[in-house]
């Protein structure tokens, strides 16, 4: 992807964390000081920037970055806009994984799959830490899966769900636990 299409992945990811839209690059980087979730996104989103150096650079320090903070995610993961990792520490991410807009993500958790099959999770959805989402299964719009769950079936839309397997235990205010989420109307370069 180009690097200006990379630019609106990077700043959807910072508005998540601090509410601001448009601030330059160096501003944002300078907030990976501060942020060691964002950091690995910063370095991660730059991995996939078709500009020599960018890309270059990007893909041996989202590697270094990823190791010291235990984040394994691939950089050919499909993750969309406005993805927040709250808590640094062990998070694992199939390379098989869809995963939509709006997401934080806490520590301790798994998305995998043994198949290449992982999970297909839409946008607005809060994953708690300790959560293990196995195989192929569809987490609908809006879900928030509480700490601790193992999710190994679908979850409808606007859903909250917990437990080992998770169970469904409230329908009520879907996506509660997003805040500041960002819109693709705001992005600049990558209209879709």
């Amino acid at each position: 992807m180009i690097y200006k299409e990379c630019l609106d992945y990077i700043r959807s990811d910072y508005y998540r964390i601090t509410g601001r839209k448009n601030v330059g690059l160096f501003r944002m980087w300078a907030s990976t000081l501060l942020d060691r979730g964002f950091h690995f996104l910063f370095w991660l989103r730059l991995s996939n920037c078709n500009n020599f150096l960018l890309g270059g650079s990007g893909r041996i320090l989202y590697q270094i970055i990823g190791n010291l903070t235990h984040i394994s995610i691939q950089r050919q993961t499909k993750i969309g806009y406005g993805f927040r990792i709250v808590h640094n520490g062990p998070i694992v991410i199939n390379v098989s994984a869809t995963i939509g807009d709006n997401i934080d993500i806490y520590q301790n958790t798994t998305i995998g799959s043994m198949f290449m099959n992982a999970a297909q999770i839409g946008d607005n959805v809060y994953i708690g830490p300790s959560v293990c989402i196995v195989e192929d299964v569809t987490i609908g719009n809006g879900v928030t899966i509480g700490a601790g769950a193992v999710v190994v079936k679908d979850i409808e839309d606007g859903c909250t769900v917990a437990g080992n397997p998770a169970k469904i235990i409230s329908h009520k205010e879907p996506g509660r636990l997003i805040w500041k989420r960002w819109s693709r109307e705001w992005n600049k370069y990558h209209k879709e």
